[in-house]
């Protein structure tokens, strides 16, 4: 795929406005507010899966209205007893579940402990999941996947519950023993990025890692690809013709750009300009309104896989630089 979006001198100024209804803080204070009335029920079972030098938890913490989620901690069997571990909580792209422990091993092979949150209803394209996604109210009608249920409401809309299932699981790392709660990464890829820069601006956290970063800045995705995921939308829409102004409202409060004016980690963010999912403006957009420190790492002619292996590099390099180990 050539170049199809801005020129990358315009991308690196690209900071376009942002639609931030008036309650967007009140929103998301009350949200978590509600989640956190719930008893945390945090359980680690350590099970093994044959990976003698990772200490391996199965783990079931209180999520959105008081849903169980589930997810995996690894940490290095062999470490110091003196010094907490500095802990990743991962977040998983689109489609994807948190699969098996041996598919997250690069962040304790370096030292760290890992949080693995595995992603409501999701797990059925390319990574298993074992969380289901349970609702309290009607979710009405939505085009199949999940970027429209519960389209017609910001109460009702899917990513309420993923993000504060996402904050939850912060907080739930936290509570294993020997972690150090002032030095946690929030990093994901896709989705995964996108959550992640959700849960800097709604936690306290002291870094992100937000790898082509989706969700951010609906409407343009929208207009600019017919790829998965955004196509949902569009798709919904031709349907819902009367519905277009009420959506990206909907999908003001999930918005990216919202959350980067207002996250505070420092961070490291990448992005492919050939990226036909994710496309290079949007994220640029989150990026240039991005309220913290920051650092973007470009890949010029790649598309969603952003950096691959090489931004592994670079991820590994942030955290040693700001975690040490």
């Amino acid at each position: 795929m050539p170049f199809f979006d801005m020129p990358q001198e315009q991308l690196v100024t690209y900071h376009p406005p942002r639609q931030e209804p008036n309650d967007f803080d009140a929103f998301w204070s009350e949200t978590l507010q509600e989640a956190r009335k719930h008893k945390p029920d945090v359980m680690f079972e350590e099970v093994d899966y044959g990976l003698s030098m990772f200490e391996t938890n199965d783990v079931t913490f209180t999520g959105y209205n008081g849903q169980r989620i589930k997810g995996w901690m690894i940490v290095p069997r062999h470490r110091p007893t003196s010094e907490p571990l500095a802990c990743v909580v991962q977040y998983i792209g689109y489609g994807g579940g948190r699969g098996f422990p041996i598919h997250w091993l690069e962040y304790p092979a370096a030292g760290y402990a890992h949080f693995v949150m595995d992603t409501r209803g999701q797990g059925s394209v390319w990574l298993h999941g074992d969380t289901s996604d349970q609702t309290d109210h009607e979710d009405g009608p939505h085009y199949p996947g999940f970027m429209t249920r519960g389209i017609a409401s910001q109460y009702s809309y899917y990513y309420r519950r993923v993000f504060t299932d996402a904050v939850m699981a912060v907080e739930a790392a936290r509570g294993y023993p020997g972690i150090d709660p002032k030095r946690i990464a929030v990093a994901g890829g896709s989705q995964g990025g996108g959550i992640a820069l959700a849960v800097a601006a709604l936690e306290d956290v002291q870094l992100l890692m937000a790898d082509v970063p989706f969700l951010c800045q609906y409407r343009r995705a929208t207009q600019l690809v017919d790829t998965m995921p955004y196509v949902e939308i569009a798709n919904y829409l031709k349907t819902h013709r009367d519905e277009v102004e009420n959506v990206f409202y909907t999908l003001s409060y999930f918005d990216g750009l919202n959350f980067a004016a207002r996250a505070q980690a420092r961070a490291l963010f990448s992005v492919g300009l050939m990226d036909t999912i994710c496309p290079p403006s949007t994220v640029y957009a989150a990026y240039n309104h991005y309220a913290g420190e920051k650092e973007l790492q470009v890949y010029e002619y790649n598309n969603h896989e952003g950096g691959g292996i090489y931004h592994s590099v670079e991820r590994i390099q942030f955290l040693k630089t700001h975690f040490g180990g």
